[in-house]
C-alpha cells in the first residue's frame, strides 16, 4: 500500500515535534511509562556475553542511579518480550547494479529470525511503500522483495522515518535492518532530523550498505555507521554473498545476546528533554567489557497547564 505523501507529511510533523523535544518514551507491556533499552555486552575477544543478570547492571540517568523494573535475556524467546523486525529495502535506480545481491541478502535474513512476531517491509525509491506481515505471511513478503525493478530517486531518510513512526506503536524488541547504498536524493527531511528520530526510538538498527558502485562512498558509509551505532547496532558493507553470510552471523548473534532492560525514571518532569543514560557493569570481573546500546532518550512531554487570569 503506497503511503508516500501522507507518510512524508506525518514524518515531517513528527520530526518537528521531536526537534521541539516533544518525543515520548514507549510503553513496555506493563502499561507504565518506562525507558526501555536493548543492550549487548562484548568481552575483550569480541564475543557476546549471554548469561548476565539484573544484578550485573547499573543504570544512571543524567548521573542519577535508577531502579531496573524489567530485565530479560535475548535467549529467553518464550518468556522475553516479543520481537518485531523491520526491513528497509532500497529499490531506487542507484541500486540497479547491486539489487540482485541485496535481494538475496534480504531473503536470506528472513529465514534467520523465524521467531519474530511480525515483519514490516518498507520498499522505497521515489515513493515509500509499507506492508506488515505475520509469520504465516512471510512468503508473501519474499515475493514483494523480489518483484520491484530498481528505478527512481532515493527517499532513504523518509523511509526510515516512516518505519520508526510506525514501530513506536509496537511493544517489545524492535530490530530494523536497512538494505541500501546509503544515498538519499528525495527525502523531505535531512540527516540531522533523521538522527533525532533515531535517537528518539528504541529500535536497534543494522545497516547493510552496498557501496561498491556508490559515488559518495565515504559519506554514505559514515551515515550508515552513525545510524547503527546510535542504536547499539552495527553497520556492514558486503560485496559478496560470503560477506553477507559473515554479517548475518554477527547480526543474529547480537540479537540473540541482546538484553531487554527497562526502568521508570526518578525524574518525573514531562519536559521532553534529552536524558543521558549510562548502563554500566558492576562486577569487578566484568571490567573492560563493552556495553552496546543507545545512550539516552527523550523524556515524555506534556503541555504546561494554562495560567488562569
Amino acid at each position: 500500500m503506497s503511503r508516500c505523501r501522507m507518510a512524508v507529511v506525518l514524518v515531517a510533523l513528527t520530526t518537528v515535534a521531536m526537534l521541539h523535544a516533544a518525543a515520548q518514551t514507549p510503553v513496555f507491556r506493563t502499561g507504565i511509562d518506562l525507558a526501555t533499552f536493548g543492550i549487548t555486552v562484548i568481552d575483550r575477544k569480541g564475543e557476546f556475553l549471554t548469561d548476565l543478570t539484573t544484578d550485573d547492571f547499573e543504570v544512571l540517568e543524567d548521573g542519577q542511579k535508577q531502579t531496573i523494573k524489567y530485565f530479560a535475556r535475548g535467549t529467553d524467546t518464550e518468556t522475553g518480550p516479543e520481537m518485531h523486525v523491520g526491513l528497509l529495502f532500497d529499490t531506487s535506480g542507484s541500486m540497479s547494479e547491486d539489487i540482485k545481491l541485496s535481494r538475496s541478502a534480504a531473503v536470506k535474513f528472513l529465514n534467520t529470525l523465524s521467531d519474530a512476531k511480525d515483519m514490516t517491509l518498507v520498499n522505497f525509491a521515489t515513493e515509500v511503500n509499507v506492508a506488515k506481515y505475520g509469520q504465516k505471511d512471510f512468503p508473501r513478503m519474499v515475493e514483494r522483495i523480489r518483484a520491484p525493478i530498481p528505478e527512481g530517486d532515493t527517499a532513504l531518510f523518509d523511509a526510515m522515518g516512516v518505519y520508526l513512526d510506525g514501530a513506536s506503536q509496537d511493544e517489545g524488541r524492535k530490530i530494523l535492518v536497512v538494505f541500501t547504498d546509503g544515498g538519499d536524493t528525495r527525502s523531505t527531511i535531512g540527516f540531522g532530523d533523521l538522527m533525532t528520530l533515531v535517537r528518539a526510538s528504541d529500535a536497534t538498527v543494522y545497516s547493510v550498505g552496498f557501496l561498491e558502485h556508490s559515488r559518495g562512498r565515504v559519506e554514505e558509509r559514515s551515515r550508515l555507521s552513525q545510524i547503527a551505532e546510535a542504536t547499539g547496532g552495527q553497520a556492514f558493507f558486503p560485496t559478496t554473498m560470503k560477506d553477507i553470510d559473515a554479517a548475518y552471523a554477527k547480526v543474529v548473534a547480537q540479537i540473540r545476546a541482546q538484553y531487554s532492560l527497562a526502568y521508570t525514571s526518578s525524574n518525573a518532569r514531562q519536559d521532553g528533554s534529552w536524558r543521558k543514560v549510562e548502563i554500566r557493569l558492576v562486577r569487578p570481573d566484568l571490567k573492560g567489557m563493552k556495553v552496546l546500546g543507545r545512550r539516552g532518550y527523550f523524556a515524555p512531554y506534556q503541555e504546561p497547564a494554562a495560567k488562569t487570569k
